[in-house]
């Protein structure tokens, strides 16, 4: 088995990280939940869309230190390694934001990682990995490339691509449970629920 795992917001987790930020400037109503998603929709619903794309290059950037891995997540990778599978961390990311400080944010991205203990590149072989494209086709691309049997992304929209894969297994990680059922994917709410189902049950430790 070949898994392939997506980077934002089903590796690593923003949450909190964009409702600090918003806070911070002072533009955000008080009753937002602290998720993406919901400061994305309040700042939009106040004409912020330009502020809104900023924020998302200094999470990315400047501010991907202050990010937390999604619970199990390592404890998941631990697993499959010690299980002989090959894993892949594969995202679609531009190389810097399309708006406001030009940060590196793939360099963010490989600090992130090696900073959470999920990466080394004095060791890459102990480890995932790592694929960032600059392009949805090319992330595509590397997911056929590298014959995933498996992949797990947060977004349906990138699930359901005609160009997706088709011998790929297709995975919805959805923390929240906010997102509707599909034939084209299964769909799977927490890092435990997916080792379970594709490396088996057990222990499953606090990582």
């Amino acid at each position: 088995m070949k898994i392939g795992i997506d980077f934002d917001n089903t590796t690593v987790c923003y949450d909190g990280v964009f409702e600090a930020i918003a806070r911070e400037e002072n533009i955000l109503p008080p009753d937002v939940r602290p998720t993406k998603a919901a400061v994305r929709d309040a700042l939009r619903e106040q004409g912020k869309e330009e502020r809104w794309i900023e924020i998302q290059g200094l999470v990315y950037g400047a501010r991907m230190k202050d990010a937390q891995p999604f619970p199990g997540i390592k404890a998941f990778l631990e697993k499959a390694a010690n299980r002989g599978i090959e894993t892949y961390i594969v995202s679609h990311k531009t190389r810097y934001p399309f708006r406001g400080p030009q940060h590196d944010l793939h360099e963010a991205a490989y600090e992130w990682l090696q900073a959470q203990g999920i990466y080394d590149r004095a060791h890459p072989r102990k480890f995932p990995h790592v694929f960032l494209e600059l392009t949805k086709e090319a992330k595509l691309a590397r997911i056929a490339e590298l014959h995933c049997s498996v992949f797990i992304d947060d977004l349906p929209e990138f699930l359901t691509e005609k160009q997706f894969p088709t011998k790929a297994r297709r995975i919805l990680f959805d923390p929240n449970s906010d997102q509707l059922e599909h034939f084209d994917y299964s769909r799977m709410s927490s890092w435990e629920a997916l080792s379970s189902h594709l490396l088996g049950a057990s222990s499953f430790g606090n990582s």
